[in-house]
């Protein structure tokens, strides 16, 4: 969401954006560690089934979810798997300036010699005698010169199904030189803008700076974006606090935690209400109250149209007012991609709307034409938000309840109470409440 904003944002401001967006489907190993089995290869092997197949059902469903949220697909998105032998080149670089060393086929970046003439942790602030100090000793740690080196290559275990051929050994590429490889590979050794979110600060990004600058003699990346967590109910979201919703629940409201579902452009519309680098903290009331919010900026989106001019020269509504609405939108998405403002701004809009339709004021034509283009450009361009009207799937919907309910209605006249409850439960678990009265049943999609 965060990095579609400013995709958006720097296409409509005329820019040639090349955006790589890369799928890292090998080299995550437990916790991030440089110890343990691939994330995708422990659940290919659970499920007996190939660890592409575990990659693709992901992408596939992230694709799908990217889809309705109405983000854009980046102008390449390459796989880990696919640039195992740029992967492999880089490492080499990295070998040759003598930053790398292999160890029993394993190939570790040497954190400490680099920081003898660079900063590792220049980025995020961290001090390699703390790291030093604080790191734990872990298993299978013994062969790095220090606990604090990351692995580039790493010797596949024979119970290891992801593995490539390399100089070192039969094995795959370490989670942090998979984005040096892909990045440079697309973007050249300088690119402006590198993303992801602060989990990703320390210590992937800084071990990808140090890799780039041992790699190339230079760093790569011109300007570094992180955007932050997202929260539940003032929690930091996570499997294991037991608090985590995915899209399809929070679409569906399957998830117990939810009062009801959320429209795609209702989520989108909540993110942007959150500039990208503070906190997002979901919950019901702020759920809901986005929705609302929504709603009442297409309303008044929808009687634009209808809005009467007066003569240009007459209007009541003060010209700067409407020509200094949309030059605030722009100077906020100038502040560091500030979409909360731009939001409040739009709402400033809304009032003028409003006003001009209750006959409270008048508009004129030229002041008229920059009102709807200031709209159409924010909430449909750069914020990417999009109405969600009904469709024609409605009308199957409301020719499939009235023969659910016409079904129901039978069992009830054959006196087939379990019947009849327990489509009443199944509906109930759709959230479709169903009410039966003396002149027959109806349903509604609960709020």
């Amino acid at each position: 969401m965060t990095f579609d904003l400013i995709f958006r944002y720097l296409q409509h401001l005329g820019y040639k954006v090349r955006y790589v967006r890369n799928i890292t489907d090998v080299g995550h190993l437990e916790n991030d560690l440089d110890e343990g089995e691939d994330k995708i290869g422990k659940k290919a092997r659970h499920e007996q089934l190939e660890p592409m197949e575990i990659a693709q059902y992901y992408a596939d469903r992230y694709f799908l979810f990217m889809e309705l949220l109405n983000v854009k697909r980046p102008s390449v998105e390459p796989r880990a798997t696919g640039h195992i032998i740029e992967q492999i080149e880089f490492i080499k670089k990295i070998i040759e300036t003598n930053y790398g060393y292999v160890v029993n086929g394993s190939v570790y970046f040497d954190v400490e010699k680099y920081s003898k003439k660079f900063n590792y942790g220049k980025l995020s602030g961290r001090v390699l005698e703390d790291l030093l100090s604080n790191t734990r000793e872990l298993e299978g740690q013994d062969e790095k010169h220090n606990p604090t080196d990351f692995a580039l290559w790493k010797k596949a275990q024979p119970e290891h199904i992801m593995r490539w051929p390399s100089p070192w050994s039969q094995g795959f590429p370490g989670w942090h030189i998979e984005c040096s490889a892909m990045g440079t590979r697309y973007l050249g050794e300088y690119f402006d803008i590198h993303g992801g979110g602060m989990d990703l600060l320390f210590p992937h990004h800084e071990s990808e700076i140090a890799q780039n600058q041992a790699a190339l003699g230079h760093e790569s990346v011109k300007y570094w974006l992180h955007n932050n967590m997202v929260t539940i109910n003032g929690q930091k979201m996570g499997k294991s606090l037991g608090n985590f919703i995915t899209l399809d629940e929070f679409f569906t409201g399957s998830n117990s935690s939810l009062t009801q579902p959320y429209s795609p452009m209702t989520i989108r519309f909540f993110i942007l209400q959150a500039h990208y680098r503070s906190t997002l903290d979901f919950s019901n009331e702020a759920l809901q109250a986005a929705e609302r919010g929504l709603k009442k900026l297409f309303s008044a989106m929808e009687l634009l149209p209808e809005l009467q001019p007066t003569e240009s020269g007459k209007s009541g509504q003060k010209t700067s007012e409407i020509r200094k609405l949309e030059i605030a939108c722009f100077e906020a998405m100038d502040d560091d991609f500030n979409s909360p403002t731009v939001i409040a701004n739009l709402f400033d809009g809304v009032r003028i709307i409003n006003s001009v339709n209750n006959k409270i004021n008048t508009i004129s034509p030229e002041d008229l034409k920059v009102l709807k283009k200031t709209f159409d450009t924010f909430v449909f361009d750069i914020l990417g938000l999009k109405d969600e009207k009904p469709t024609d799937r409605s009308k199957y919907l409301d020719g499939l309840m009235e023969l659910v309910l016409q079904i129901r209605q039978s069992t009830r006249d054959k006196k087939d109470w379990e019947t009849s409850d327990r489509i009443r439960e199944a509906l109930q678990n759709l959230q479709i409440t169903v009410k039966d009265s003396k002149e027959g049943s109806t349903w509604e999609i609960a709020k």
